[in-house]
C-alpha cells in the first residue's frame, strides 16, 4: 500500500509531466530554486520561517517504491524509459536555508535548492506544501507569544485542523515559536513537546454531580489535577473545589489549576481568583480555553484578568485571520545562466541570493540587504548550508532552533511587535542584484 505521508505521488502531476519533457530532451543541467513569500497578508508585519527539518527529511528520503513505479507504469501517462529513470532518481542536490524560527520579510528566500533540474523541479510542490504550512503556524503563533509572554501557552488544535498532518506540524510550529507545549499526544514522542491534558464537559456530565468528577479525575490524575469548573455554574463550582481541596490534600493530592472554557472569561477569572484565594488556595492556577486568538488574548491582557495560561486552538491552527501565504517557489538560475519571471505582479529577482540583516545600536533589527550569494556586504548572513549533495549537513534540534526564534522575536522593534500593521520593514535590492535582473532579461525572450 503507499504511505501517502512520505510517497514520491504526493505532487502535482505537472511537475511529473515535466519531468518527462526535461527526460525526453536531456534537460538535466544543474537548476536553482528557491521558496520564497512575495508579500505580507494585510495583518502581518513578518513571517517566522518553519518547516525545515521536515523538509530536508523528504528531501533526504525521495524515491518513488515499486508500487509506485507499477502505478506510473500503468496510468499510460509516460513512457517506459522515463518510468525506470524515476525508479532510480533520489535527491543528489544541495539546500540552502535560513534557520527554523528565523524573522523574515517579502521576496527573502528562506530555501534554496541546487540539484539537476528534474530533480529541483519534481520537489516543488511538497515543499511548498511543508514550509507554507509550518510558517503561516510559526507566525500566528508568535502574535500570541508577543502578547501574552511569561503566560503558558497550549495548543489546543489537533480537533478542528485541516487533517492529522496539519495538526502535528501545527503543535511543533507553535512549539518552535514559543508555546509551552500542546495538548496533541504524539507531538511527545515524534518532537520532544511538551504536551498538557485537563478534562472535558463530558466526564462531569457523566458523574451524577460535580465534586464526585472532580474527585475521580483527581485520583486518575493525582499529579496533574486541573478541573475543568464552568459546566454548569462556574463561581459554584470554584466554591465546590474550596471544599473539596483540603479533603484531597489529606490523600497527598493537590489542585494544580481550575479551567474556565465559556462565558466572560475575565469576568469569570475575576470571580474565581477571589473564591480561590478566599478558601486559601492562592496556589491554584487559572487556566482558560475557548476560541481563543492572539486579539482576545490582547483584550484579556489589557483588562489584567487573573490568568495563568491559555489553551489556543481552532484559530491558530487554521490561521483563521490569514488563512494562506501569497508564496513561491521559482527558477532562478538554469545551466550556469540567471532565470527570472517576469509576468505581471509575479516578477522575480534571478540568481542565487542571501540577505544581509542589520541591526541598530540596540541590537533591533533595522533593515535587510537582497543580494547575490556571492556579493560582499555589511550585516549578518541569513542563509546557509544545510544540505550537501542529499545528505544534511546540520540539525539542530526543535529546542535549538526555539532558543533561535526567541533571540529572533527579541530583536524586533517595538512597532513589530505590535497586532496592527506597521510601517513596511526596509528590505534593499543591492546593485548587483540589479545588475543581474538586466543580464536575465537580455538572455531570454
Amino acid at each position: 500500500m503507499i504511505n501517502p505521508g512520505s510517497s514520491a505521488l504526493l505532487t502535482d502531476l505537472y511537475q511529473l509531466t515535466m519531468l518527462q519533457g526535461y527526460f525526453d530532451q536531456g534537460m538535466e543541467e544543474t537548476a536553482v530554486f528557491e521558496f520564497f513569500v512575495r508579500r505580507l497578508p494585510d495583518n502581518r508585519n513578518f513571517m517566522m520561517a518553519a518547516g525545515l527539518e521536515q523538509a530536508l527529511v523528504y528531501l533526504e528520503n525521495l524515491h518513488f517504491t515499486e508500487e509506485e513505479i507499477d502505478w506510473l507504469n500503468k496510468c499510460g501517462r509516460f513512457s517506459k524509459p522515463f518510468v525506470d529513470y524515476l525508479g532510480q532518481l533520489r535527491f543528489t542536490g544541495d539546500v540552502h536555508a535560513m534557520p527554523e524560527g528565523t524573522i523574515f520579510f517579502p521576496d527573502e528566500p528562506i530555501l534554496r535548492i541546487t540539484a539537476p533540474l528534474p530533480q529541483a523541479q519534481l520537489v516543488e510542490s511538497r515543499l511548498i506544501n511543508i514550509l507554507h504550512y509550518q510558517t503561516l503556524i510559526a507566525s500566528k503563533a508568535t502574535r500570541s507569544v508577543l502578547i501574552a509572554p511569561q503566560k503558558l501557552l497550549v495548543d489546543f488544535g489537533l480537533r478542528r485542523a485541516h487533517g492529522s498532518e496539519a495538526g502535528l506540524f501545527a503543535a511543533r510550529a507553535s512549539y518552535l515559536a514559543g508555546f509551552s507545549g500542546s495538548a496533541t499526544t504524539l507531538a511527545a514522542p515524534l518532537f520532544d513537546i511538551p504536551v498538557y491534558g485537563t478534562m472535558a464537559h463530558s466526564f462531569i456530565q457523566s458523574h451524577d454531580n460535580e465534586v464526585t468528577a472532580f474527585e475521580h479525575f483527581s485520583h486518575a490524575q493525582p499529579d496533574n489535577v486541573v478541573l475543568l469548573i464552568d459546566t454548569y455554574d462556574t463561581e459554584a463550582a470554584a466554591e465546590k473545589i474550596v471544599i473539596l481541596a483540603p479533603r484531597l490534600k489529606e490523600q497527598g493530592i493537590s489542585i494544580k489549576a481550575v479551567r474556565l472554557d465559556s462565558g466572560d472569561l475575565a469576568s469569570h477569572a475575576n470571580k474565581v481568583r477571589r473564591i480561590l484565594d478566599n478558601g486559601n488556595l492562592r496556589d491554584v492556577g487559572i487556566f482558560v480555553s475557548g476560541n481563543l486568538d492572539e486579539y482576545i488574548l490582547q483584550d484579556l491582557m489589557a483588562s489584567h484578568a487573573p490568568i495563568d495560561g491559555f489553551g489556543i486552538g481552532t484559530k491558530m491552527d487554521t490561521s483563521a485571520d490569514a488563512p494562506y501565504l501569497d508564496c513561491a517557489y521559482k527558477i532562478q538560475e538554469y545551466a550556469g545562466r540567471p532565470r527570472r519571471k517576469r509576468s505581471e505582479g509575479k516578477a522575480t529577482w534571478p540568481g542565487r541570493k542571501q540577505v544581509f540583516r542589520r541591526y541598530d545600536e540596540n541590537g533591533y533589527i533595522c533593515e535587510d540587504i537582497l543580494t547575490t550569494e556571492d556579493a560582499p556586504c555589511e550585516g549578518k548572513p541569513l542563509i546557509d548550508l544545510v544540505m550537501h549533495r542529499g545528505k544534511p549537513v546540520t540539525s539542530p534540534t526543535l529546542s535549538e532552533s526555539r532558543s533561535h526564534a526567541a533571540k529572533e522575536l527579541a530583536s524586533l522593534p517595538a512597532d513589530f511587535r505590535r497586532l496592527e500593521s506597521c510601517m513596511t520593514y526596509s528590505v534593499i535590492v543591492s546593485p548587483a542584484l540589479e545588475d543581474l535582473v538586466d543580464e536575465a532579461d537580455k538572455s531570454t525572450i
